[in-house]
């Protein structure tokens, strides 16, 4: 009869623990925007300074990227949670088929809704930069069981 694999759960946390603290004292502080690439994706161009997959920072659980809106993004549905502050130039969002404008300066909360928020983006001055900053807690739209729905890409996105 086979050996039944012992599992050691409080070691797994003990280690994994041990590895948020050890990545908090020696991983980057400062993560350069010049050394970012930016990235043109099905929902816009966005530049990430953290990510789930970016794993040398001193901290995890975030997502803050940079969104660049040339004319506008593309249309996408998720569960919310999370807030946009806008670094440059002058637009407005649609969320659920609602207009709200924003200026550089502003904050835009996307809030929670069980089967999503649709939102998307629009640059005011088309030929003028407009940028903003997305800021989401990764575990706590993780705990929502979030869900994603392209409805609209992005003019930018060339791929099929």
């Amino acid at each position: 009869e086979a050996e039944a694999q012992q599992v050691h759960f409080y070691d797994d946390i003990y280690n994994l623990w041990a590895s948020y603290r050890e990545r908090a004292e020696t991983g980057r502080i400062v993560i350069k925007g010049s050394q970012q690439p930016w990235e043109t994706s099905r929902q816009a161009i966005l530049k990430h300074f953290l990510h789930p997959t970016i794993t040398d920072t001193a901290v995890h659980g975030w997502l803050l990227f940079m969104q660049d809106i040339k004319t506008h993004s593309g249309r996408h549905v998720h569960q919310g949670g999370l807030a946009i502050y806008v670094l440059e130039g002058k637009g407005w969002t649609t969320v659920d088929g609602v207009r709200h404008d924003w200026e550089e300066g502003d904050l835009i909360l996307l809030i929670v809704k069980p089967k999503g928020v649709e939102h998307q983006h629009f640059n005011a001055e088309p030929g003028k930069p407009c940028k903003w900053l997305a800021i989401i807690y990764t575990p706590y739209v993780d705990a929502l069981g979030n869900e994603m729905t392209q409805k609209e890409m992005s003019p930018d996105w060339a791929h099929g």
